[in-house]
């Protein structure tokens, strides 16, 4: 299999986590602006991430995370959601891909198709992501998918770095932004995401995506992103990514929204073509 070069990695300063949450004080209930969106935008091309601020405040956390609780306790059937369960070690390769919703519990990593839930659907199209897509996406937008990433008390996966793009994700073209909604504070020590900036511009580092090898990644030195609840980040699908184990007595949930043209088409054959939400009304 052949594989590319690892692109230049660049080094970037962040603020302190007190710093952020001085700007959480003042960053609630502040308009996001085309300005707003554009300068964050620039900073994604270049970086492969920016940060939006926060812009969930403390009533639109209180729903989102009560909607969580309530959906790992029932399943939601009737939303048809897909769910995957931490393993017992906490290793990636140890994950049961096909159990599904197993029951009662707050430990899921993964559930999907969140975008078919009212509460979370609220939330995807605020008026900031309505925005923010206005100057990064032509024309009408889909959800590629709206996933809920879990990391429960004392535990969670550890993540490899990886790619969200590739043969794997079945689509006619590569999406290329993904918004990041921290539910909770995610610091460092949660498993707060980490990125190697400017990998995004050397493409997939294998064709089929996800996973980078590790041959490529021995001598990654990863920026962390933490962040305060209701902080927002935008990631490229192909900067490279990974996140750690929770270590801290607290939750670390996110939510990840990868939008795209609603033009992108699912290319899968084994199964009825994947249909695609539009927002916005455009």
């Amino acid at each position: 299999m052949q594989v590319q070069r690892q692109p230049r990695i660049c080094v970037l300063q962040e603020p302190s986590g007190a710093a952020r949450r001085r700007a959480r004080a003042v960053a609630c209930g502040v308009t996001f602006t085309s300005d707003d969106a554009r300068a964050a935008l620039d900073h994604l091309a270049i970086h492969g991430w920016a940060r939006l601020g926060v812009l969930a405040d403390a009533d639109r956390l209180a729903a989102l995370r009560a909607r969580t609780d309530a959906i790992m306790d029932t399943g939601a059937p009737e939303l048809g959601l897909f769910f995957q369960h931490d393993s017992a070690t906490g290793a990636y390769a140890d994950l049961d891909f096909g159990a599904g919703w197993t029951g009662p519990s707050r430990a899921y990593r993964k559930i999907e198709g969140l975008e078919r839930d009212p509460v979370f659907r609220a939330w995807i199209e605020a008026p900031c992501f309505a925005t923010l897509t206005a100057s990064a996406i032509a024309g009408p937008v889909a959800v590629s998918r709206a996933v809920l990433w879990t990391k429960a008390t004392s535990g969670g996966t550890e993540l490899p770095w990886h790619q969200d793009g590739g043969k794997f994700w079945g689509l006619s073209a590569q999406p290329t932004l993904t918004v990041w909604t921290a539910l909770d504070d995610a610091p460092v020590e949660s498993g707060c995401v980490e990125v190697l900036p400017g990998t995004h511009t050397g493409g997939l580092a294998t064709p089929e995506g996800g996973t980078i090898p590790e041959a490529l990644t021995a001598d990654a030195r990863p920026l962390q992103l933490p962040a305060v609840a209701g902080e927002v980040l935008l990631l490229h699908n192909l900067v490279w990514h990974r996140s750690r184990r929770n270590r801290t007595a607290h939750p670390r949930r996110a939510l990840s929204v990868c939008l795209m043209s609603a033009a992108i088409r699912c290319t899968r054959t084994r199964r009825a073509p994947r249909q695609f939400a539009r927002l916005f009304d455009r």
